[in-house]
């Protein structure tokens, strides 16, 4: 996808951490010299990856075995070892749930029962693996933007005991609207508390029965459309290993006109409950209504890889710096106009699959580093950031021992920028590594422009960040040196309007590729400062993750 808590001896591994560059005291930031980048490999594999041959590297397909393949004799011929004991892959149980024969969403306890048409009012998908999914006359509750933040003093489900019953929550976070970065939930940037993934997930460990988003274009950054679309059909998710988080029998959306519907029959007004909802003061509002569907799912289960290969570091080879990619596109997708229908995915993502292999070359020929150098590339990006996801619940590396990292999610070939696209600025301590790089390249940063979008929640990096692990994500510039910013939102439009998830991305023998090559530059000094440091860089104060990585740092053998 593009853009867009301790025991008394662990609180002295802590102490240690903190000392090395986790809190706000310096860091060891070391010089990195050049690296000898090959654009012959950028240009090669990305041809060949993206060719008719790989069939749009669908996971589960032909495709998938020739991409794998490829990486690892590419990963080896560059000098990696295999990342997972002898293996070179991570095995990634996946399913595919199909829902079918739905139900109107029946809402109950006003003076007329509502009956909501599926796919036109509201959508619902089941995260569990069963045959029949039933919601019964669940009692709904606004819990206002569903937010549970003990480091934000702010607790939406505060009093509320939820089992059983239905949450109905608003898209993004309290603080959306706002004009600067200033506020309890980083002003006009989205937190991951605005995600419907954390929305989901914390009214399941609530206890939740239901959970349903209210949707809102503009807070949600996409139409009624995209959700009807994305929400139907099959949904593939990683396979559920033992103890396993809890989860709600169903997960769903409703239209803002079926919201307001809602909120009418229980003479409560959606405007002034959504106004409340912005203060921490907020309580939950119980809606005196009951919501009760039904489905069936279709179930098929089927395996995927990711490919991991490693460069062992010299002086502290437990200590991971990772590189993550993903080697996946959509398979066969709707034609263009041409009969075309393999979605090739060059620019997404055979691009930052290639320069996986690139930057692995270039670090084995430098020699290694002090920490060792991971080059992970992930399945299932196109279908929900499942393989990062797995990996990073499953990890074949300790996630305590990984320093941090950088995500590498298409390569948009525009010839060189003065600048890169920093998404997620100011989350943790990463940026000072970054900072250093850019100015060791003449270069400069530019913030996402959208942060109310929240894109450093929708790629592959975020399976970690949610973990703990600080990941940096840096996409290509918008200024560039031929052009501007104009001709720079010119190529990005073009992309997105025309070859985006699409037949029409496809590999271009015409690229200039020196745009790309600097940034894979930037990305090499960043991973070898990581690996010849010895600091444990932290999220900032107050973010989201903080409190995870912290307690991962007081863990034995952690940070």
């Amino acid at each position: 996808m593009i853009r867009n808590i301790f025991a008394a001896s662990a609180a002295l591994t802590l102490a240690a951490c903190n000392m090395s560059g986790t809190a706000d005291g310096p860091l060891d930031i070391p010089d990195v010299e050049p690296g000898d980048i090959s654009e012959a490999t950028m240009v090669d594999i990305t041809r060949t990856l993206s060719s008719d041959e790989f069939d749009g590297r669908m996971p589960g397909t032909a495709g998938e075995e020739k991409t794998v393949a490829l990486l690892i004799e590419k990963f080896e011929a560059a000098g990696l070892q295999p990342g997972n004991g002898d293996s070179w892959v991570q095995k990634v149980p996946l399913v595919e749930i199909t829902g079918k024969d739905f139900s109107p969403l029946t809402i109950k306890g006003g003076d007329t029962d509502i009956n909501l048409e599926y796919a036109k009012d509201w959508v619902g998908v089941s995260y569990r693996e069963e045959a029949a999914t039933s919601l019964a006359d669940s009692e709904l509750v606004f819990v206002g933007y569903g937010v549970n933040a003990p480091e934000r003093g702010w607790n939406d489900y505060e009093g509320l005991d939820m089992a059983g019953k239905t949450a109905v929550i608003l898209v993004n976070d309290p603080d959306f609207g706002a004009e600067t970065l200033e506020g309890d939930f980083n002003g006009k940037a989205m937190t991951y508390y605005g995600r419907w993934t954390y929305k989901y997930e914390e009214a399941a460990r609530q206890g939740a029965a239901g959970a349903i988003i209210i949707h809102d274009t503009e807070p949600a950054s996409y139409g009624w459309n995209v959700v009807e679309s994305s929400w139907s059909g099959p949904q593939a998710y990683a396979q559920r290993g033992e103890n396993a988080p809890a989860l709600t029998q169903m997960n769903g959306w409703v239209h803002m006109d079926a919201a307001k519907q809602i909120m009418a029959a229980a003479g409560q007004d959606l405007d002034d409950l959504s106004a409340k909802a912005k203060s921490k003061d907020f309580t939950a509002v119980p809606l005196g209504l009951t919501a009760s569907a039904s489905f069936s799912n279709d179930i098929r289960s089927y395996e995927s890889q990711n490919v991991i290969g490693i460069l062992p570091g010299s002086e502290r080879p437990d200590e991971f710096v990772m590189h993550t990619a993903h080697w996946d596109h959509l398979g066969r997708c709707t034609p263009a106009p041409d009969g075309d229908d393999i979605c090739n995915g060059a620019v997404d993502n055979a691009t930052g699959t290639a320069a996986l292999v690139a930057l692995a070359e270039a670090h084995a020929k430098a020699g290694a580093p002090q920490r060792s150098l991971v080059f992970l590339a992930v399945t299932a990006e196109e279908q929900g950031l499942l393989g990062a996801d797995y990996y990073a619940a499953n990890p074949v590396l300790p996630l305590e021992q990984t320093v941090g990292g950088i995500n590498m999610d298409a390569f948009l070939v525009a010839g060189p920028s003065k600048d890169v696209t920093v998404v997620g600025p100011g989350k943790s301590r990463l940026d000072d590594f970054l900072n250093k790089a850019l100015e060791d390249d003449g270069r400069t940063a530019t913030p996402n422009p959208n942060p109310e979008a929240g894109y450093y929640y929708r790629s592959d990096h975020f399976a970690f960040a949610k973990r703990g692990v600080p990941m940096l994500y840096v996409d290509g510039g918008e200024d560039l040196v031929e052009g501007g910013v104009e001709a720079g939102a010119a190529i990005a439009k073009d992309y997105r309007d025309n070859r985006y998830h699409g037949p029409k991305d496809e590999f271009d023998e015409n690229w200039d590729w020196s745009g790309v090559m600097a940034d894979l530059q930037l990305f090499y000094r960043i991973g070898r400062m990581l690996a010849n440091s010895t600091s444990w860089p932290n999220w900032v104060e107050g973010d989201e993750f903080k409190g995870i990585r912290d307690e991962s740092c007081a863990a034995e053998g952690g940070c």
